[in-house]
């Protein structure tokens, strides 16, 4: 009924489509072309039969429907029905991988088989490599046991013929050893605690010592031996004697004749080594007492001058030194030679004063103390108890050094802080910068002292010399201040930065080493310097002109009177680096453009000669504060002096100065003129200027000697810086005078009523 059904099927198809159809499927070819090309192009009907010839046996024939039913029952489509193209398209590919299938499947038996044979092979070689694996482990082990074996056989071999030589070598030395058992015999009986120097075998031990020692001395070194038996013999008798017992003395003099000989000649045997020892026995026992004494001692020091460096460090040291030539004086009655390990032991028991001290010293910020204890320690330690105890005194000195090092040390930093803080970093209270009012105050106090004074002292009496206070020690000699003296000189009187500057100088003259004394008096004067400038500017804006230039040149002048007595080289050297041919040498390089044609060169010369000239050089320069005192000083003199004549005759020279120009231009080719016809040169005019000039002299002259005398309060000083003065007014009025003769008449002259030179002179002669 399928097969009908399918006919019918292809039979509607037919009918529908005008298409040629294989015989075998009634399929359209086009369309099975179009869908499914073959690669052969084989026509549908040889396919068709090429399948039934694949399928069936070509022997039993068969309708073209039993084919198909075979066909579909084959490949379990008997239920179906082939209606599309896709349906025989499925069709088809089952059909043809069954095919396919049938074809191949003896190869895959084949392949299957040879596959077990390849297995089978592969086991059978994994078998064989590790049987062979366990073939070399076993030779490997054969081997090393074998090796072992052989080395262990060498071994044995080698220990019996070492026992063979220890054994000879035990047979000889057996035969030498009586000698030492001996000794060894000795050596315990020494050690016995039952053991006494006046027994009767103490001499015969000793003699039986001298024979070993004898024998082994020709075989063995004696620095071997002698600190076993001789060092012995000596300490243990030492310690039976009991050196610290105070019958020691008598114990020797009772000592039979015959045991002083043999020690005497066991100690004349005696090696270096062993008197060595015999000394560090002493000085163990010697340091053990002192020790906690000592500690004691200087425990006691700091608590009762805790807070009194000074007085610590002097009782301190005292105590070592006396120490140290008590513990010499003993050694030289124990022991007639010398040795170095006695300074070693008083060394460490001064260092024990040194650890307690230099805390104290590392925390002391007064320079006062400072030098002071650099003069306990230098002029009191070292110049008088070491001098005149040199050797006895020898390990306490190294201390003292020691300790002397970290005082200057201190003050030096202390002194540095103390210059950028005080003096550097100084700000003027209002009363440190009071001139002259504060100067004028103490003269009016002066001036009522010596009244008083004069209404007590008798008609006969007269005034004592009274010295200045001193700058060292900041101690006034007398409290009588004479009326020759300004207020300007007395110590207390100074700028605080001045005094503080002398002060700080004279504690470290002879504290430190004159090297670094000229480096911090160079720092400490150039601050001081400095700070005088600024205060002298702070003067000059509050008060007047006049009034900060003596003030800078009086301080000045104390600068350099106070640093006369200091007999130092003031200038330090400095050493700088000067770049200047590497930068130029660097810049051809850098920019050649920049250098002239006729002197650039190529790179390569540039080059070398950055090599060759653009070497830094080193240079070297001195500064020296005292000459930079006096330097300053010039200057501010020199400013005063023109500061001055410009307030006396300051129009005068403009005037002169206008006078030489208009001569100048008609000597030149210039017009010619009439000095009297110029507005600014009217007989009236000049008359004017001439007057207010005069009064000017009559006016501030005398404020300007007084101002003088108040700070600079010595005669020769003033004269000295106001003679320049007094010169320039009178060569002003000179050259006036010579200008008036020449251009003015006599009625001119009489408007200008010029002051004669006799009359100037004897303004001025007030100042001489």
């Amino acid at each position: 009924s399928r097969s009908v059904r399918f006919h019918q099927h292809l039979l509607n198809i037919r009918s529908k489509k005008e298409t040629h159809f294989c015989s075998f499927c009634f399929f359209p070819t086009a369309e099975l072309k179009a869908v499914f090309p073959l690669p052969l192009q084989l026509p549908i009907e040889d396919l068709c039969s090429l399948s039934s010839r694949s399928l069936f046996p070509a022997a039993v024939p068969a309708s073209t429907e039993d084919v198909l039913l075979k066909g579909f029952q084959m490949l379990g489509m008997e239920d179906q029905r082939i209606e599309t193209a896709q349906q025989f398209f499925s069709w088809f590919s089952k059909l043809q991988a069954q095919m396919d299938q049938d074809e191949g499947a003896k190869y895959r038996r084949t392949r299957e088989c040879l596959s077990c044979y390849q297995d089978q092979c592969d086991s059978i070689l994994t078998d064989v490599s590790a049987a062979l694996e366990h073939l070399d482990s076993l030779q490997k082990q054969y081997l090393f046991v074998s090796t072992k074996t052989g080395t262990l056989h060498e071994a044995c071999e080698q220990l019996l013929k070492e026992q063979s030589e220890l054994v000879d070598l035990a047979e000889s030395i057996q035969q030498k050893l009586s000698y030492f058992n001996e000794l060894e015999t000795i050596n315990t009986k020494l050690n016995s605690p039952t053991l006494s120097v006046n027994g009767e075998g103490f001499i015969p031990m000793l003699s039986k010592l001298d024979d070993c020692i004898e024998y082994v001395s020709s075989h063995v070194s004696p620095a071997a031996l002698w600190p076993v038996c001789p060092s012995a013999v000596l300490l243990r008798w030492l310690t039976l004697a009991d050196i610290e017992n105070p019958l020691f003395y008598r114990y020797w003099s009772t000592t039979s004749p015959t045991v002083r000989q043999e020690v005497a000649s066991v100690v004349i045997r005696a090696y270096q080594q062993l008197l060595d020892d015999i000394h560090q026995c002493y000085l163990d026992q010697r340091e053990a007492l002192l020790s906690p004494s000592i500690n004691s001692t200087i425990t006691d020091l700091t608590s009762q001058s805790n807070k009194d460096h000074c007085a610590l460090v002097r009782s301190g040291c005292a105590f070592m030194a006396h120490v140290c030539q008590d513990e010499h004086q003993l050694f030289s009655e124990f022991f007639s030679k010398p040795t170095a390990k006695l300074d070693e032991l008083l060394e460490r028991l001064c260092l024990s004063l040194y650890d307690v001290l230099r805390p104290l010293i590392i925390h002391v910020v007064h320079l006062e103390t400072l030098s002071e204890l650099c003069g306990i320690l230098k002029n009191e330690m070292l110049e008088d108890h070491v001098h005149n105890n040199a050797v006895q005194l020898g390990a306490f000195e190294a201390v003292v050094k020691q300790m002397l090092e970290d005082v200057q040390e201190r003050l030096v930093y202390r002194t540095h802080i103390y210059i950028q803080t005080d003096i550097t970093g100084y700000s003027p209270a209002p009363g440190d910068l009071a001139y002259p009012d504060k100067l004028q105050m103490m003269e009016k106090i002066a001036q009522s002292l010596k009244e008083e004074q004069m209404k007590l002292m008798s008609p006969d009496s007269s005034f004592s010399d009274v010295q200045l206070e001193d700058p060292e020690s900041r101690k006034i000699v007398s409290s009588r201040v004479p009326a020759t003296v300004s207020p300007a000189d007395l110590h207390g009187m100074w700028y605080p930065t001045v005094r503080r500057t002398l002060v700080c100088l004279s504690k470290l003259y002879r504290c430190i080493d004159r090297a670094v004394f000229q480096g911090l008096s160079q720092e400490a004067l150039s601050a001081c310097i400095q700070s005088l400038l600024k205060a002298s500017e702070i003067i000059l804006k509050n008060k007047s002109q006049i009034d900060g230039q003596l003030f800078l040149i009086k301080h000045l002048l104390i600068l350099r009177e106070q640093i006369a007595p200091f007999h130092a080289d003031f200038a330090i050297k400095e050493i700088s680096l000067d770049l200047k041919k590497t930068r130029d040498a660097a810049f051809k390089i850098l920019h050649p453009k920049a250098v002239p044609k006729f002197f650039r060169l190529n790179s390569h010369n540039a080059i070398l000669e950055f090599l060759l000239e653009g070497t830094p050089e080193i240079k070297e320069h001195y500064i020296d504060s005292k000459k930079d005192v006096d330097r300053h000083l010039k200057s501010s003199c020199e400013h005063f002096i023109q500061q001055q004549t410009r307030t006396f005759v300051g129009s005068l020279e403009e005037f002169l100065t206008k006078v030489t120009a208009l001569k100048t231009m008609a000597i030149q080719g210039g017009p010619t003129y009439n000095l009297s016809q110029q507005p600014w040169a009217q007989p009236a005019k000049i008359n004017d200027l001439v007057m207010s000039m005069y009064r000017i002299l009559k006016t501030k002259l005398p404020g300007t000697l007084q101002s003088m005398s108040l700070y600079l309060a010595n005669k020769d000083t003033e004269f000295i810086l106001f003679k320049p003065v007094r010169n320039n007014i009178q060569q002003v009025f000179q050259k006036l005078h010579t200008v008036l003769q020449e251009e003015y008449s006599g009625e001119d002259l009489q408007i200008i009523a010029c002051p004669s030179m006799e009359q100037i002179n004897l303004l001025l002669s007030v100042s001489k």
